[in-house]
């Protein structure tokens, strides 16, 4: 089964084009060799085999530089596409059909989420030496932002200090959910900048104004305590890190003091619209899966597809990946015109998709029966990742309390709900 992705007639030639392209990749070079492409390392592999892996992703990924087609999230000034917001949406939700082929294309969190970050904020120095080289692919990176001990959904109860101290940073926290921690060569971690402590003085720790510090991660006290395991999974990439009297330049400072949470509102809120677009995709490829599987699995004498159980799952299946996606394009389509009534349909769009996300994966399991949940079929994972995104970048709770606060606002000044803008 391959995606059927044809012209939308509402978009503009270029963003059709570039959809088509990237279709044609995922379709031709990636779904019939996902198996291949991100088989786990086993016992008594040969190396042989393991080089031919690696030379059929660098065999696609030259084929999507050549095709025009890498980093969608850069500018052309460092080999990206240059696209903007919402050309970048409209391709995500291609490339998030296949599993993995986002990587093939140049886009794998968290590098390419600090990849922009370096862009909008990074020095010149910052960026010959931290964002080339991330590039290039000979460094890797991680972001370093929840703690263990505080609320992941309030920027603002985080306690990582970094006290100045002549021309350097002193950095003392707690993260946890640091990701990429096991193979990163730096972390853009999230601080706040406090004055020393005085004698006799106790300060609040959750004072101070917000920043971003590039850390290596060979620095002294820099110590990865655990890769966290997730879903049963012994470990994970995501890691567990205490800064330990750290010590960096204050240059490594990412834009002025005080811009840290701007940011990091500057990553997570373009990150929503992505994630949600990526969903679909996946949700895509959920919905052929079941379609396909009901259309020629025979039970009882005759097709699953004549089920009217089934059939109902198929057209609520449609229903939901339908309501999600014209939902996640209008808000993208806000965000591209700057509008600020954006921020309520991302928190709308963070709470409905995984939610739907969630119900279709669930419905194609169901179809595909005990085969749904085995290892030969990506559905396990997509199911996973749908639990998972009811709480990465701000639970459902949190979201629902600012799209009411939000609501109640705007009825406060005496003027209703305009669903039509």
């Amino acid at each position: 089964m391959v995606m059927n992705c044809k012209p939308v007639p509402t978009l503009d030639d270029r963003i059709n084009d570039i959809r088509l392209r990237t279709a044609e990749i995922v379709n031709n070079d990636i779904v019939p060799n996902e198996s291949r492409l991100w088989a786990e390392r086993r016992e008594g592999e040969k190396f042989t085999d393991r080089t031919a892996v690696l030379e059929l992703r660098a065999e696609i990924k030259d084929k999507v530089k050549k095709a025009g087609l890498w980093a969608p999230h850069l500018p052309k000034e460092y080999g990206g596409m240059g696209l903007d917001f919402l050309a970048h949406a409209y391709m995500n939700e291609v490339l998030a059909y296949a599993i993995g082929a986002a990587s093939l294309f140049g886009v794998v969190a968290p590098n390419s989420g600090n990849q922009s970050i370096l862009v909008k904020y990074g020095t010149e120095d910052q960026k010959q030496r931290w964002l080339l080289p991330l590039i290039d692919g000979t460094m890797e990176s991680g972001f370093s932002m929840t703690e263990p001990h505080n609320p992941g959904s309030d920027p603002r109860s985080l306690t990582t200090s970094a006290v100045v101290d002549g021309d350097d940073f002193v950095i003392n926290g707690h993260k946890w959910f640091t990701s990429n921690g096991i193979d990163a060569d730096f972390f853009i971690v999230m601080c706040r900048v406090q004055d020393p402590p005085k004698e006799g003085v106790v300060l609040d720790p959750r004072s101070g104004p917000m920043v971003q510090i590039i850390v290596p991660t060979a620095t002294k006290g820099v110590n990865i305590v655990r890769g966290i395991g997730v879903w049963g999974r012994r470990e994970s990439d995501h890691c567990e890190v205490k800064y330990e009297n750290v010590r960096v330049p204050v240059t490594n400072a990412l834009g002025r003091v005080g811009e840290g949470h701007q940011a990091a509102q500057d990553r997570l809120g373009a990150g929503r619209i992505f994630h949600c677009m990526n969903s679909i995709g996946q949700m895509w490829r959920a919905f052929d899966m079941m379609v396909a599987r009901a259309a020629t699995r025979e039970v009882h004498g005759g097709l699953l597809a004549d089920q009217q159980f089934t059939q109902g799952a198929i057209a609520d299946s449609y229903i939901d990946i339908q309501t999600a996606r014209l939902f996640t394009i209008h808000a993208a389509e806000k965000i591209d015109q700057g509008l600020q009534a954006a921020r309520t349909d991302i928190s709308a769009i963070k709470v409905y998709v995984p939610s739907a996300y969630t119900r279709v994966v669930d419905r194609a399991i169901q179809i595909w029966g005990a085969a749904g949940v085995s290892n030969d079929l990506p559905l396990w994972g997509m199911y996973q990742g749908a639990r998972t995104l009811r709480i990465a970048d701000g639970p459902d709770e949190v979201h629902k309390i600012l799209i009411a606060k939000n609501v109640l606002g705007q009825y406060r000044k005496g003027d209703g709900w305009d669903f039509g803008n």
